[in-house]
């Protein structure tokens, strides 16, 4: 299994090169869950999975709660399926409050505090309002408690991991909260082994391939949890060892396309990078710090052909008009810089405007 293979077939499985999809909380559902702290990127990374879709197609799931943005894996924001949010809540729960026990103790945000605050919140939201961060520090410093420096990000993710809120519509810029079980009142539960065998076939039908250390980090479960999740669904996977790693996938090989001649525009934080422990196969000889902001760890968002990183991207929104830069790594043909047109044009139908590049792209920057 070279690197190229592996790039081919994560490709497909992530539903990049050939979706299966035409509805957003499908895609999510086949993930288990995406990455999603950076909303506009999430909302493209979504949609690159989905021809033909527009941004309005993906906030009007989110308005609809068919997918539902709130902290999971890592304790990071993620785009949950309203169906899967309960069950995989309550299974990363323990992991969750073991990563956050220090921020919450440095904080001096104890137990009998975290309880005040969650029946403030509850107060606050109750009958179906969404709050904006400003509003809730006036909710919870009404009652005394105080929300300077870090102490209202400690309490909004707690409260989230606890399931008692999630995010609402946009305002805006600005993220809304809201109460969970009044957003989404009844969905699925799944007992912990159940919970743990839907998530681990998840990840790797989605990520495959993957190995068992990618799926510890993008999950944020132990080793030991991963190995029994692992032991109850590998049957269902196929495997396959190269020098040394074993990497987990769907059995069933998707049909490979060739993808040499087609770009991606991936978003910032898209789980074909950031999924990943080890991410080799699609940097090759390029350096993380040349793909992620050193010292605050921010994801680029990259260009992708073949399945290997050769750039990244940034873009300027204007009144009519996207503007597409890209940064390359490596120079493009003639004919790569014509698919680059192509994805750009994707990329502003998605955006509703039009799409503008740099005439000529197939220079190296660096």
């Amino acid at each position: 299994m070279t690197d190229s293979a592996i790039n081919q077939h994560r490709l497909a499985s992530h539903q990049i090169t050939q979706s299966a999809f035409t509805k957003p909380v499908d895609v999510v559902t086949w993930f288990g869950a995406m990455q999603a702290q950076d909303f506009l990127a999430a909302k493209w990374a979504l949609g690159l999975r989905l021809p033909g879709s527009t941004e309005g197609t993906i906030e009007q799931a989110i308005a609809d709660r068919s997918i539902i943005r709130t902290w999971a894996m890592r304790g990071t924001l993620h785009l949950i399926a309203a169906d899967d949010i309960r069950w995989l809540l309550n299974l990363l729960r323990p992991r969750l409050y073991v990563a956050c026990s220090s921020l919450l103790r440095k904080l001096e945000l104890d137990e009998k505090t975290l309880v005040k605050s969650y029946e403030a919140m509850a107060r606050a939201m109750q009958g179906g309002k969404q709050l904006i961060r400003s509003e809730l520090k006036d909710a919870l410093e009404q009652v005394g408690i105080q929300t300077h420096d870090l102490r209202i990000n400690g309490l909004l993710v707690r409260a989230a991991f606890d399931g008692l809120i999630c995010c609402g519509v946009r305002r805006g810029s600005e993220n809304t909260y809201t109460l969970l079980d009044e957003w989404v009142p009844a969905t699925k539960s799944m007992g912990r082994d159940e919970a743990l065998a839907e998530l681990t076939k998840r990840y790797f039908m989605s990520h495959g391939p993957a190995t068992i250390q990618d799926f510890v980090w993008w999950s944020g479960l132990t080793v030991a949890e991963a190995k029994t999740g692992l032991s109850m669904i590998n049957a269902q996977l196929a495997q396959e060892t190269t020098n040394g790693k074993t990497y987990w996938s769907a059995q069933q090989e998707p049909n490979f396309q060739d993808t040499s001649l087609v770009v991606h525009l991936l978003p910032s934080f898209d789980e074909y990078l950031v999924g990943y422990k080890d991410r080799s196969a699609a940097l090759g000889a390029l350096d993380i710090k040349q793909v992620v902001s050193t010292g605050n760890g921010i994801f680029n968002p990259i260009l992708v052909i073949g399945g290997r990183v050769v750039g990244t991207w940034k873009r300027t929104v204007k009144k009519n008009s996207v503007s597409i830069d890209p940064t390359l790594f490596y120079p493009l043909t003639e004919k790569q810089q014509q698919a680059f047109a192509v994805t750009c044009q994707r990329y502003g139908h998605f955006k509703g405007l039009n799409a503008v590049w740099p005439v000529e792209v197939g220079v190296a920057i660096h």
